[in-house]
């Protein structure tokens, strides 16, 4: 089944046009990478997708069902987004028992205090955690619970907004480890946006590479690994990433 469909999809924010034409199928539980460089429009269609960016033509379906423009509480139990900033995407006033508890409250889920326990576990939290605040907690610790939080609902499709550029070298490891077994575990789908290749190689099994609004190569992340995307402007991101592992 296909878990996303994009077809057509021009994005602009007031009077300026972001995207042109976007059009792209992920089939469920792939990993999906959407790589540019800033300003290539990759992280617009994230916010379309999620409803964030409501000023759009073109279809959005997921799962089959046509995406409204602008939020849509029907449509977040099947789809959610993890920030790029998990500091900035979590209330410094509220406790991790509370946010995790809120998507629940607003959705008339019950059980919430096992709920929030088991996914604490399920996302390498120790419980003493649940009443802690944002601030109390590391940038990686942070960005647990908001996978957490993201994933409280239980959705099949996750928007990841470049999941770890915010943090230190050895905790992105971490978080692309547990992305990979929760993706296995929970038989997710990922559709994320990130200028990393190598995240790409690990965590991915396409990608579209997108400049000035548009996609100009859809590839298997095998011809990645291999050096052999087609298009001159993705080798040249290939170069760049290289050249910055190096």
């Amino acid at each position: 089944m296909t878990a996303l469909s994009l077809k057509h999809l021009d994005i602009s924010y007031g009077e300026t046009q972001i995207t042109h034409g976007i059009s792209l199928d992920i089939a469920e539980g792939e990993s999906f990478a959407l790589v540019g460089e800033s300003g290539s429009g990759k992280s617009t269609v994230l916010k379309a997708v999620a409803g964030l960016a409501p000023q759009w033509t073109g279809s959005i379906t997921v799962f089959g069902q046509p995406r409204s423009h602008g939020i849509d509480q029907h449509f977040a139990r099947h789809c959610q987004m993890v920030f790029q900033d998990p500091y900035g995407s979590l209330h410094p006033r509220k406790t991790i028992d509370a946010i995790l508890s809120e998507p629940l409250a607003i959705h008339g889920i019950g059980n919430q205090n096992s709920r929030v326990e088991d996914m604490l576990v399920a996302v390498g939290l120790d419980r003493k955690f649940r009443f802690r605040y944002p601030h109390q907690l590391s940038g990686g610790q942070r960005q647990r619970v908001a996978i957490a939080r993201a994933l409280m609902l239980e959705p099949k499709l996750l928007l990841l907004d470049e999941p770890t550029s915010a943090l230190d070298v050895s905790v992105q490891a971490e978080i692309l480890n547990l992305l990979k077994r929760l993706r296995r575990q929970q038989n997710l789908t990922f559709l994320m946006v990130t200028h990393n290749l190598p995240v790409v190689s690990f965590l991915c099994d396409r990608l579209a590479v997108m400049r000035h609004g548009r996609i100009v190569e859809i590839a298997d992340v095998a011809d990645l690994k291999r050096g052999a995307l087609q298009e001159p402007y993705s080798r040249e991101l290939m170069d760049i990433s290289v050249a910055h592992a190096g």
